[in-house]
């Protein structure tokens, strides 16, 4: 093919490209770590600012609303915890890119003693090109987490994976 022609499949496609349905982030990572470990790193805010946000007004508890602070990006969000499942769920809503958003955990007892975590976020709203955004962004974001959590949960390393990721002086690419 020629670059007239890979074009013009392109831009076919770009027309005709429509989403039917709204995009729901999912992500997910093994820990080697017992499920009530890897549970309690999303709850306890002590365990989870070493490798997520860098403060929390506390705990997540059923029905509560906590703040969650990233001082690096100078951002706060409130947090409202829908459901808390011991060692199984957990269920959140906080303000996503234009609008409340659904974040689900769902974590994962193995054989060997190792947790499986599921991540996944939905209720985005917005325009086909923001919704493709904000679930990319959300995926990559989430898929970070869970990397540092691994680190941190298994290696006892800080990666600070979430603070570097927009240092800075450095432009989004």
């Amino acid at each position: 093919m020629t670059n007239q022609m890979l074009a013009t499949q392109k831009e076919v496609n770009m027309k005709t490209l429509q989403l039917k349905q709204a995009p729901t982030m999912k992500t997910g990572m093994l820990i080697r770590k017992p499920v009530a470990d890897v549970f309690n790193a999303f709850i306890d805010p002590a365990i989870t600012t070493r490798f997520w946000f860098t403060k929390s007004s506390g705990k997540l508890k059923a029905g509560k609303q906590v703040q969650w602070d990233w001082d690096m990006y100078d951002i706060s969000v409130p947090v409202t915890a829908k459901t808390i499942e011991p060692n199984k769920r957990i269920v959140i809503e906080w303000p996503g890119y234009s609008g409340q958003t659904t974040v689900e955990w769902t974590f994962a007892a193995q054989r060997d003693g190792t947790t499986f975590v599921n991540i996944t976020e939905s209720g985005f709203t917005g325009d086909g090109d923001s919704l493709v955004k904000q679930a990319t962004d959300s995926t990559q974001g989430f898929s970070l987490v869970l990397a540092g959590l691994k680190a941190l949960l298994e290696h006892n390393v800080e990666l600070n994976l979430v603070a570097d990721r927009f240092p800075k002086g450095i432009e989004e690419h």
